[in-house]
């Protein structure tokens, strides 16, 4: 992998009001890829490089599972090889996918979210969005299929950006990319988007002001921020800072409950903030499968009281809500 694999996309770019970032955008890109990127990636390649040659199918983008849909059905042994060879990049996380009839049932039902926040946001048709912390896009095809000009997902992690690369191979699209960036690895002063997505990123910042302060910059005044992130099944302004690990993750800082989270956003500038949504993250929702073997959130519950994780807090809350930078 190297620029030129995000090159199609920098070119669709370039035809948007974006275009003064294309080259920044494409140096961050080569840094992130240089020396020691990751062990892996070379074998993640070739898993891409493996993938059958198939013909063009119909390419769905509105319903829950992303995908093609072949003219006729594979033969056996070619749909062997192909679900083998998607195989070979386990873990899939986000979903689900459908490639010329292989289902890829990930860890994530990914498509709920989509439904709990596809009716409340503004429509996307002719937008240029931003996805931060996108996985493999999953959630950036389902913007293509609402109408958006064009997505720029952005996740760091490496196998995500393969996997993103492994269904583009079949759907061919060039007005969505996910780049290997973090949102700190953004050009400084990139401004624009008429929507930015921060979906399941927030409670891994160290800083959390700090990041909806970015996602503020990165809008246009008018445009629109999709928030979700866990949250706090409390009343009052609280937020919970876990000692250790959170449902057996290390890595997760500050969870608000839902009013403090729209202080911190009106006070970052926001105007407009709506509450979509709050759920609490069901076992159906998210959980080990044949495409994602590791543990899930049903191993990281207290099996005596699933109202709390193994840790004693509460089970997992997420909060969707929207609001505007003025």
């Amino acid at each position: 992998m190297d620029l030129s694999t995000f090159e199609p996309f920098l070119e669709r770019l370039s035809r948007t009001r974006l275009a003064p970032w294309r080259a920044a955008l494409a140096e961050a890109v080569e840094r992130r890829l240089g020396p020691g990127a990751h062990g892996d990636l070379p074998r993640w390649e070739a898993a891409v490089a493996a993938l059958p040659e198939l013909s063009a199918g119909r390419v769905m983008l509105d319903q829950s599972r992303v995908g093609v849909l072949s003219k006729t059905p594979l033969d056996a042994a070619t749909e062997a090889r192909l679900r083998d060879t998607l195989m070979a990049l386990h873990p899939w996380r986000k979903g689900p996918f459908c490639i010329h009839g292989v289902h890829i049932d990930t860890e994530w039902r990914s498509d709920l979210k989509w439904d709990r926040l596809a009716d409340a946001i503004a429509p996307l048709a002719g937008r240029l969005v931003l996805d931060v912390g996108c996985g493999n896009g999953y959630h950036g095809w389902r913007m293509l299929g609402a109408g958006a000009e064009l997505v720029l997902g952005i996740d760091p992690t490496l196998l995500f950006v393969v996997q993103f690369q492994a269904i583009n191979r079949y759907l061919a699209a060039d007005n969505l990319s996910v780049l290997p960036l973090g949102i700190e690895d953004l050009p400084e002063g990139l401004t624009g988007l008429d929507s930015v997505f921060s979906m399941g990123v927030l409670y891994h910042r160290r800083l959390p002001i700090d990041h909806l302060a970015d996602l503020f910059r990165l809008l246009r005044p008018g445009g629109e921020l999709v928030l979700e992130t866990l949250v706090l099944d409390a009343s009052a302004q609280q937020v919970l800072v876990p000692r250790g690990r959170y449902a057996s993750m290390r890595n997760v800082w500050f969870i608000p409950s839902v009013d403090a989270l729209v202080v911190w956003l009106e006070r970052c500038g926001f105007n407009g903030v709506e509450v979509i949504d709050v759920k609490r993250t069901s076992t159906e929702e998210q959980r080990g499968t044949d495409w994602m073997r590791f543990q899930s959130l049903p191993d990281h519950l207290d099996p005596d009281d699933p109202s709390r994780t193994l840790e004693g807090h509460p089970a997992p809350t997420r909060a969707l809500l929207i609001a505007n930078r003025p």
